[in-house]
C-alpha cells in the first residue's frame, strides 16, 4: 500500500517543512534564535494489512509507518530531529517514545493534546544518545479499533562498530479469531489462537555468510507477553538493554527474555544455520531460522566485542542519600488510571527536585506477572539487598506475582513523566501515573 503521506498530503507536509526550516534560516543570525534540525522524519498512522495466514484474505490492523523508511527510522546520537506527524486514522492519536530520555515532547498524555483525525503535527526531538528506540500507539489502545503495529527507530553511535551487518527484529503478537480477525490488546481474546511473527512475517529468514558478526537489535513489540528469544547453536551476546549499552555478557543458553517494549542488541557470529526459538511461557515456537551460507566473511570469527560507547548515564548514583519511594503496580485506590481518563491534575506518585537519586520500591499485588515501565529517564535494578545494582539499564521491567523490585534512577530531567503499569493479560488495561522532576 502506497503511504497516503505521499499523496494527499506531501505538498502541505513539505510546505510545512519548508516553512519551518525557512523561518530558522532567517532568525539563524539572530541571538537566541534555535538551531536548524540535522533530520525530518515523516511519520504516519494509517491502515494497513498483515499475511498472518498464509493462502487465506490479510488480516486488517493499524500501524505507525514513516515515509521512506522500510526497515525502521535510522538516526544518529546528536540529531536534532523534526518529526512530522499524520493522523490519518479516526480517532486521535500520538506516538509515544521508548528509550529517548528527557524529551518532554514525546511523551503524550501530560497535557499535550493528541493529534486529530485527518491533522498533521510537527515537533522536534533532539536525539541525545545511541541505541535501540520504540515509537508506538500504545498510551491511546482503549480507542483502537484494531492492533497497532510500533516502529522501531534506530540511533546509531557516532563512531562506527565493528559489526558486518546491523539488523532489526521485530517481535510481535497477535490474537486471531476463526475469520482472521485480530483483537487489540485491552479487550478480551476469547476463541481466538496467539500467532507471533518476526519484521511481520510468520516464518522469518535472515541470510549471512560464515563468520560474519551480526548486530541484531531484538525488540519485543507484544504488548502484553514476556517472550523469550533464542537462537540456536550460538552465543549470543548481549551489548545493550533498552538502548542503553550495558558491560557485554552472553545471554543464558542463548537466550533473551524480554517485557514487552523491551529492546536488546546482540552480537553473533554466524558460524552455521540456525532456528529462532520463541518461547511465551507455554510452548516454544519456531519463528524464523538463520541461513549461513557456505561463503566465508573471515576465516575465523572476531575477538569479543568491547562495550559500545557509553551515552553519559552516571556511573555511580547516591544510594544513601536517596529520596525512596513506594509504588504498588496497578493498585486500586493508588492514583492509577486507564489511559483514557488519565489527568494531569491528578496526584503524583512521586516528586522530586532535579539532580536527586530516586530509589522505587516496585510491588507487584497482581497474581500475574506485570510490566512496569518508566518514562524519561532509564533505571538501575538494584540487587537484593540493595547495596549495588546490575550492570545495566532498563527503562520497563516484568515484576512476577506478589514480588517486590527496586530500582533507582538519577533524576536529571525536569517535567512531568508518565510511568506505566499492565498485567500480561491481553485483556488488561494499560494503567498510567505521572511524577514530577522539579
Amino acid at each position: 500500500m502506497k503511504p497516503r503521506i505521499f499523496d494527499l498530503d506531501r505538498r502541505q507536509v513539505l510546505a510545512r517543512l519548508g516553512a519551518s526550516l525557512g523561518a530558522s534560516a532567517a532568525g539563524f543570525m539572530t541571538a537566541g534564535a534555535a538551531p536548524l534540525p540535522t533530520a525530518q522524519v515523516l511519520l504516519q498512522a494509517k491502515p494497513a494489512t498483515l499475511d498472518l495466514r498464509p493462502g487465506r484474505s490479510a488480516t486488517a490492523i493499524w500501524e505507525l509507518a514513516a515515509a521512506s523508511h522500510t526497515r525502521g527510522v535510522r538516526l544518529k546520537r546528536g540529531d536534532l530531529c523534526e518529526v512530522v506527524f499524520r493522523n490519518d486514522l479516526p480517532v486521535p492519536l500520538a506516538p509515544a517514545w521508548y528509550g529517548l530520555n528527557g524529551a518532554a515532547v514525546a511523551d503524550p498524555q501530560r497535557g499535550r493534546m493528541p493529534t486529530a483525525p485527518g491533522a498533521t503535527e510537527t515537533s522536534t526531538i533532539s536525539i541525545s544518545s545511541a541505541g535501540t528506540l520504540l515509537i508506538d500507539l500504545r498510551l491511546f489502545e482503549g480507542g483502537l479499533k484494531q492492533p497497532s503495529r510500533p516502529l522501531p527507530i534506530i540511533a546509531a553511535e557516532t563512531s562506527p562498530i565493528a559489526v558486518d551487518r546491523d539488523e532489526v527484529l521485530l517481535i510481535e503478537e497477535w490474537h486471531l479469531r476463526p475469520d482472521g480477525a485480530a483483537v487489540p490488546p485491552g479487550q478480551d481474546p476469547k476463541d481466538t489462537t496467539p500467532l507471533y511473527t518476526i519484521n511481520g512475517h510468520t516464518s522469518f529468514e535472515l541470510s549471512a555468510s560464515g563468520n560474519q558478526r551480526l548486530r541484531l537489535r531484538f525488540i519485543n513489540g507484544s504488548q502484553r507477553s514476556v517472550l523469550a528469544i533464542k537462537l540456536e547453536s550460538h552465543e549470543v551476546r548481549v551489548m545493550a538493554l533498552d538502548g542503553q549499552p550495558a558491560e557485554p555478557f552472553p545471554a543464558r543458553n542463548g537466550a533473551l527474555v524480554l517485557a514487552p517494549g523491551a529492546r536488546a542488541d546482540a552480537f553473533v557470529d554466524a558460524t552455521k544455520s540456525a532456528v529462532f526459538l520463541l518461547h511465551d511461557g507455554k510452548a516454544a515456537h519456531t519463528v524464523g531460522n538463520l541461513k549461513v551460507s557456505g561463503r566465508f566473511e573471515r576465516s575465523a570469527p572476531l575477538e569479543p566485542a568491547r562495550p559500545l560507547p557509553s551515552n553519559d548515564l552516571p556511573e555511580k548514583l547516591d544510594l544513601k542519600g536517596a529520596l525512596r519511594f513506594d509504588v504498588a503496580l496497578g493498585a486500586p485506590d493508588t492514583g492509577w488510571a486507564r489511559t483514557a481518563s488519565f489527568s494531569t491534575a491528578s496526584l503524583p506518585a512521586f516528586r522530586t527536585k532535579a539532580g536527586r537519586t530516586i530509589v522505587l520500591a516496585l510491588k507487584n499485588p497482581a497474581p500475574v506477572t506485570t510490566v512496569f515501565a518508566l518514562h524519561g529517564h532509564h533505571f538501575r535494578l538494584l540487587d537484593r539487598l540493595d547495596d549495588g545494582w546490575k550492570p545495566y539499564w532498563l527503562d520497563t521491567l516484568a515484576i512476577e506475582p506478589g514480588q517486590t523490585e527496586r530500582i533507582a534512577f538519577a533524576a536529571t530531567s525536569p517535567g512531568r513523566w508518565l510511568i506505566e503499569s499492565v498485567a500480561t493479560d491481553w485483556a488488561a488495561p494499560r494503567l498510567v501515573r505521572w511524577y514530577g522532576v522539579e
